[in-house]
């Protein structure tokens, strides 16, 4: 099914998206998008907990997404096999998918890990220490992580020690959590985990440099879109499931997205300057590019935006300040091409106000 104009944008408007990705494309590849130029992940936090349905994705939800993922044409990776293919700069099969839950909270232990198991589907877990370390009555303990961990089927990736606001922390503050947490994963686990999850999805420059000291080989963020080569290993993208967003369309759409060959996107950094807000926005598509002329982009802050375009370079104009915190942009394209039909290229980008 093709999609509407008008369904491209609305859908762009309510995706749920937190950070920046930066994608780059060859042109040629651009003309014609190739099915195994792209892959895209969804994030999971929670499950069966009605209580927090922000972060909560029903057991129907669940079941169903699960069916679709077994049933369509999707190709579902470990996340360490994503990230294998990038550093070596392979390509991905067609409609290829990851799967992610951060937080560690029970319901993952008692809901989740059996029906991804039954089903055969990977997924990385993302643990946050202190909270284990606490005995949180939510969160699962050190034993359930060690079971969960055994099963080839799981990996275990960090979310620090106490899943502070690494863009609002000094470095000092980010070292030490991410020092902390390593010890804690080595005494417990065995192992110390080299993918890591931004609390809340936020990161900048100074935090992707300190997540490369610390040993990390890739790092994940919680905004929407997808990724292939070019894309930068420490930004990767995902796709937040919950209640609200978490339908299986919304399945269905983020497993199939192909990443938006976009090059030169301004603001480099996700930290917007004081005496520069609104940022000025900006990248460029190839010559050429289809369906250019069907770019549609919102922000959560302003809604629809307004697009200029100079040749290649498209400019997005925000005319309200940012407020204090996260606002978040994202740019849709609907894909065309054979077997690209009812697809999307996405491009998504974070804005965080000290």
């Amino acid at each position: 099914m093709i999609f509407s104009i008008r369904t491209a944008m609305l859908t762009a408007a309510i995706a749920y998206l937190t950070a920046y990705v930066n994608v780059t494309v060859s042109p040629a590849q651009a003309q014609e998008p190739a099915l195994e130029d792209g892959a895209s992940i969804v994030m999971y936090h929670r499950f069966g907990e009605g209580d927090h349905p922000s972060t909560n994705t029903t057991l129907e939800q669940l079941d169903a997404h699960i069916a679709a993922l077994n049933e369509g044409d999707y190709t579902v990776l470990a996340l360490p096999e994503i990230v294998k293919r990038l550093k070596a700069g392979e390509g991905f099969p067609a409609k290829s998918v990851g799967v992610s839950i951060d937080d560690a909270y029970r319901s993952v232990y008692t809901e989740a890990w059996p029906r991804f198991k039954k089903a055969g589907i990977p997924f990385t877990l993302f643990v946050a220490t202190d909270p284990v370390d606490r005995g949180l009555g939510r969160y699962m303990t050190w034993d359930m992580i060690r079971e969960i961990a055994a099963d080839p089927l799981v990996t275990i990736g960090s979310q620090t020690a106490t899943h502070l606001h690494m863009i609002a922390s000094s470095d000092q503050r980010n070292i030490e959590d991410l020092e902390t947490s390593n010890a804690r994963f080595r005494e417990e686990l065995g192992f110390q985990p080299n993918l890591i999850a931004y609390p809340y999805g936020e990161f900048a420059d100074n935090v992707v440099r300190i997540v490369k000291d610390q040993g990390f080989i890739a790092g994940f963020g919680q905004h929407s879109g997808a990724f292939g080569a070019g894309t930068d290993i420490y930004r990767l993208p995902r796709f937040a499931m919950n209640e609200n967003f978490g339908d299986v369309g919304r399945l269905r759409t983020a497993a199939g997205t192909l990443p938006l060959p976009v090059t030169d996107a301004v603001p480099a950094d996700t930290v917007v300057d004081p005496g520069a807000n609104p940022p000025n926005v900006g990248f460029t598509l190839p010559d050429g590019f289809p369906r250019a002329d069907q770019l549609a982009c919102f922000s959560n802050h302003e809604g629809k935006l307004k697009i200029e375009r100079l040749g290649p370079r498209v400019e997005v104009r925000m005319t309200r300040k940012l407020p204090q915190g996260r606002t978040r942009l994202n740019c849709t394209v609907p894909a065309s091409g054979e077997g690209l039909e009812g697809r999307w290229l996405w491009f998504g980008q974070l804005f965080y106000v000290k």
